[in-house]
């Protein structure tokens, strides 16, 4: 199963998707424990009325309902972060990257994470690749700086061009003026030489 990425991004997918597992069975184990307490602490008798078992059941709920809405709060806050780690080197780019919302309840592109997790964590010969787990994105200077390079060289070398165009414009202004500044100069003379002959 393939997500379509290159090598690099898709290593990046499997070191996301082996936190959320790792969330995902930490808020499990939450629940389960919640359960655990209630039959530790409430089921100590033989028999209960309806009003005490729909009570421990409210009470369950109640435990449950807060632990799983803090889990999904706290899932949404760190894809929010990730999130802003992308934008903050797509920025760092001058890049505008786009979302497509609907993507995320398309259900066949969901099937088709599934099954690459599927195949990414349930084969016993996957041996974990140190470059997999990473705590932070690669710098910015890794990697795509030639491009940043070959940018700022072909800007350079473009001002250096309009540098050279605008002196000599300037030279050509300033001939033009000492031209004119001659000519009318001459004008004046002949103008001159005229009413001394008249």
């Amino acid at each position: 199963a393939e997500l379509g990425l290159n090598e690099h991004h898709q290593n990046e997918v499997i070191s996301y998707m082996r936190f959320a597992r790792f969330k995902r069975g930490l808020c499990l184990k939450t629940v389960d424990s919640c359960f655990q307490d209630l039959k530790d602490s409430r089921l100590v008798e033989d028999t209960f009325t309806v009003d005490e078992v729909i009570d421990m059941l409210d009470g369950l709920q109640t435990v449950v309902h807060s632990e799983v809405e803090s889990e999904l709060i706290n899932t949404t806050y760190t894809n929010v972060l990730l999130l802003r780690q992308l934008f903050s080197q797509a920025e760092k780019w001058y890049l505008k990257l786009q979302t497509d919302v609907s993507d995320l309840e398309n259900r066949e592109l969901l099937e088709q994470v599934a099954e690459f997790e599927k195949s990414e964590f349930t084969s016993s010969n996957k041996k974990v690749d140190a470059d997999l787990i990473k705590p932070k994105l690669a710098p910015l200077n890794e990697g795509g700086s030639e491009l940043l390079n070959k940018k700022v060289a072909c800007l350079q070398e473009e001002n250096e061009k309009l540098k050279s165009r605008l002196k000599t414009i300037e030279t050509q202004a300033t001939a033009a003026l000492d031209e004119k500044s001659k000519l009318e100069k001459s004008l004046k003379d002949l103008q001159m030489i005229q009413g001394d002959q008249r």
